[in-house]
């Protein structure tokens, strides 16, 4: 059957939220757009370095812009693979910035899916986006649309099969199976985009509060 978002309620949300505190990690829950650029910037401090992960939703609530235009101004060092844009086309500095982004001041990006009980899940092609969410960066902070949220990792890792990865692989321009048929394939593509799963079921308890998840209550990403 077609996957389905999930209706939640404010008191499933708070649930997520202590899930996330459980397993070492801080959560918040912002009703909109606007308030999740405030969150986020509030959680970056002036001068710091800044690695970005692939994510349509950093740029759907204004931070990208904001962090290119503050770091000319010299008040972040922002390594910047995506300078035009999100696509393979625009990508600039890659095989630098890729690299810088591992030890960053901090990390942003998207997620996949969060699960209800507090748990991150993704897929990544090069590792660029999953490696400094688990090691690296002194803070890591996600964006995630409440379009994200599903039961469990089972329906998380469906979700990427059947919704993300597909429109991921359509948007850059791909032309791998999933495009075609709107499903994941077991592919063997040099394209291939689905190579490396990650869940993080608890951070480190050393690095209790690294990882910061912002939940929007609106709809973002793929």
């Amino acid at each position: 059957m077609p996957f389905q978002d999930l209706s939640l309620d404010d008191s499933m949300i708070q649930k997520i939220i202590a899930k996330f505190k459980r397993n070492n990690m801080i959560a918040w829950f912002v009703p909109d757009r606007q308030t999740a650029l405030s969150k986020a910037l509030s959680l970056i401090p002036e001068g710091a370095s800044i690695g970005l992960g692939d994510s349509v939703a950093l740029q759907q609530i204004g931070l990208l812009d904001v962090l290119r235009r503050e770091s000319k101004l010299g008040n972040y060092r922002l390594f910047d693979r995506y300078r035009h844009g999100i696509s393979p086309e625009g990508v600039e500095d890659d095989g630098l910035n890729k690299y810088r982004a591992l030890t960053a001041d901090i990390f942003l990006l998207g997620a996949n899916a969060v699960t209800l009980d507090g748990k991150l899940v993704n897929i990544d092609g090069a590792g660029t986006r999953v490696a400094p969410l688990i090691f690296g960066p002194k803070k890591v902070i996600v964006v995630v649309g409440i379009n994200k949220i599903v039961r469990n990792v089972e329906e998380g890792l469906r979700r990427i099969k059947e919704v993300a990865a597909p429109l991921n692989a359509a948007r850059h321009a791909s032309k791998l199976p999933c495009v075609r048929t709107g499903k994941c394939n077991d592919c063997s593509s040099p394209q291939r985009i689905c190579c490396y799963t990650v869940i993080v079921d608890k951070a480190w308890g050393r690095d209790k509060g690294r990882i910061n998840v912002i939940i929007v209550g609106e709809k973002l990403g793929l």
